[in-house]
């Protein structure tokens, strides 16, 4: 008789959808036992096949839907003040651009970063947090970008990881740096990338805060020959690459995302069937930013039919930023997702899931498979599609981050 497998916890009697299977994301597992040891799944699977447990404690999860911990992998989650009246004056018909180029936008949001200390964006930024936990998350991506200078890009990457270590939950630090042009180097955006790849990008991976390097790759943000200098220092550095590309026109950014190896391509309206080719080439996750859509009004659809036939993962995220996204939550995200880009629910699933992971450059999260982290959502819903169909609302009964 084999000795009884040793765990920590145990859920039982659980309607899991593990995300396991690519072919049948959304399956659903009757009567399934998840068992997890260290923080780490041990055995997921239905009752049937389970093995006998030695449990420090067993979860009835009382026929629960439980699925993944949902991944948010596109957020600029910190940053300092607000910008409700870039939002009045978009109502009376001020165009995003036009914003930018007066003073608003993403330097409006710069300011009150700089000012800002550690604390009071940790502060700032924890309930937003908080609703992004109330809605199933377990692990966030949290880009810089606000800064636009070394020692305020370095606050905000510092404050993202106390967020984590404060709040439980896997945050992944993105460097931004190449996101706007700062006052001081107004007309000198190529001195500024030098500043860029040769101060700010050596000295913040040195301290260990950057998991990755992103770029705005736009006719308000940086041409592509400058964010190619980006890239090229990031991968000098062995770091991973990912890109804003193709919002607001086609300067083939995510082809250019593509030829560097990038993890994403996000927002993607104007994407070409040549940049499609490239990222499904490359491998490349295209991040489907739906709030950002919704909330600028954008009338350009990505081209969700021409990913799709070329077999590009598909990730959706909230972009939660205080100017064109001030979203917090992933399942409304899943419902535009569902409703604006005509993704199906296991699209949507698989999206917030094991393509975010992958988005992520992360292959111990994003599915409820032996190995992977415990990183589990438990539901008060009957069905998977419940989860993308409601329009608000909190049907999440327990969040699982490592085990706890």
């Amino acid at each position: 008789m084999s000795a009884a497998l040793s765990c920590d916890t145990v859920w039982t009697d659980a309607r899991l959808v593990s995300m396991a299977d690519p072919a049948r994301p959304d399956a659903i597992v009757e009567r399934a036992v998840i068992a997890a040891r260290d923080g780490r799944i041990v055995h997921a699977g239905p009752a049937e096949a389970a093995p006998a447990f030695d449990a420090a404690r067993t979860i009835d999860c009382a026929g629960r839907l439980v699925t993944p911990g949902l991944i948010d992998c596109h957020t600029h989650l910190v940053y300092g003040g607000s910008r409700a009246g870039e939002f009045e004056a978009r109502l009376a018909g001020a165009s995003y651009e036009a914003i930018a180029r007066a003073g608003g936008g993403i330097v409006s949001t710069m300011r009150a970063t700089r000012a800002a200390s550690e604390a009071d964006l940790v502060a700032a930024s924890a309930p937003r947090l908080a609703d992004m936990f109330a809605n199933g998350v377990t692990t966030v991506e949290i880009k810089s970008g606000y800064g636009l200078e070394l020692a305020a890009e370095r606050t905000m990457l510092r404050a993202a990881r106390a967020l984590g270590e404060a709040l439980g939950v896997s945050v992944a630090t993105t460097f931004l740096g190449a996101h706007a042009l700062p006052p001081e180097f107004a007309g000198r955006a190529d001195a500024y990338i030098d500043e860029v790849v040769d101060t700010m990008l050596p000295a913040l991976a040195a301290e260990g805060l950057v998991d990755a390097v992103d770029a705005f790759c736009e006719g308000i943000g940086f041409s592509p020959a400058q964010v190619e200098r980006v890239f090229a220092a990031a991968r000098a550095l062995g770091l991973p690459v990912k890109l804003h590309a193709e919002q607001l026109s086609n300067l083939h950014g995510a082809a250019l995302a593509a030829r560097y190896g990038a993890l994403s391509a996000d927002h993607l309206e104007h994407l070409d069937h040549a940049g499609v080719a490239a990222m499904a080439a490359s491998g490349t996750v295209a991040t489907l930013l739906p709030g950002a859509y919704y909330f600028t009004r954008e009338t350009e659809l990505p081209p969700v039919a021409a990913l799709r036939a070329a077999g590009v993962p598909i990730a959706l995220a909230t972009d939660c930023n205080p100017g064109t996204s001030p979203l917090t939550s992933l399942l409304l995200a899943m419902n535009m997702g569902a409703t604006l880009f005509r993704l199906t629910v296991a699209e949507c699933l698989a999206a917030v899931t094991v393509h975010a992971a992958r988005a992520l450059g992360r292959d111990d999260i994003g599915a409820v498979a032996p190995g992977k982290w415990a990183d589990l959502a438990i539901w008060d819903v009957a069905q998977p599609a419940e989860l993308v169909y409601r329009i608000g609302g909190r049907p999440l009964h327990a969040r699982i981050w490592r085990g706890h």
